[in-house]
């Protein structure tokens, strides 16, 4: 079988601080993965790590993407390759529109536009997402609130269809409707030539997505892997009594 993302024992330390301790997790193109785990367990390590953010160094192990290891590559080159990451907490950019940014956004992955194709995508994104085009002469994420700043992070992935994509945490802090746009968006991108990652602490996020498999993350490692049935099991025992009943 091919893989889009392979990860063959990977260690990861933070200022010196041991996070990840021997991660081992392949994942197939065309699916759709959630990583479940208490705070401090490693999953926004393992988000990080894998855009290449300086602060978390790979002491051991590989990431490999499309085959080849991308752990000499930077995150603008990761990012060229294909990989995404919607952030947990979104930032704010001030003095920058959200049209501007969206605009450099595409111009980055597909060059220049013609003016009346770049507002088709970006409104057609927006539609999508159910955000109010006001948005678009505000600075980016100012004043946002939280759904609409994790509405925007999708709006992003809609636009640069990418062909591995994080998202982390993509559905706290959001109320009922919020969480079924987003899902429905994310479930709408799924397709056999993109796989994703869905860090999630919360069965009701993976209620709209079909997902394929879902890993429990603690202390660094992957304890437990299951199909969907697994984070509703999870939500009702906790995770102490499931990894209990697994031993």
């Amino acid at each position: 079988m091919n893989y889009i993302l392979e990860l063959i024992d990977l260690h990861v330390e933070v200022e010196g601080k041991e996070i990840l301790k021997g991660i081992n997790l392949q994942i197939p193109y065309g699916e759709i993965h959630a990583i479940m785990g208490p705070n401090g367990s490693g999953k926004s390590t393992l988000s990080y790590t894998l855009l290449g953010h300086p602060k978390y160094i790979v002491t051991k192990g590989d990431i490999k993407f499309e085959g080849e290891s991308i752990l000499s590559l930077s995150t603008d080159k990761r990012a060229k390759k294909g990989i995404f990451l919607s952030l947990q907490y979104p930032t704010q950019i001030p003095g920058v529109t959200t049209m501007n940014f969206l605009r450099n956004v595409i111009k980055s992955f597909y060059g220049d536009l013609p003016i009346r194709e770049l507002k088709e995508k970006i409104n057609d994104a927006f539609d999508k997402l159910q955000m109010k085009k006001d948005f678009l002469g505000r600075y980016v994420n100012d004043g946002f609130s939280g759904g609409e700043k994790k509405r925007h992070e999708i709006v992003q992935m809609r636009l640069i269809q990418p062909k591995f994509a994080i998202l982390d945490e993509i559905d706290s802090g959001l109320d009922i409707d919020a969480l079924k746009i987003i899902a429905e968006n994310i479930q709408e991108m799924k397709s056999p030539e993109r796989s994703m990652i869905l860090i999630t602490h919360y069965q009701r996020l993976l209620n709209y997505i079909e997902i394929d498999k879902v890993h429990i993350f603690m202390d660094g490692r992957i304890q437990l892997s299951g199909g969907k049935e697994l984070a509703q099991e999870l939500e009702q025992k906790g995770y102490e009594q499931i990894l209990s009943l697994a031993k």
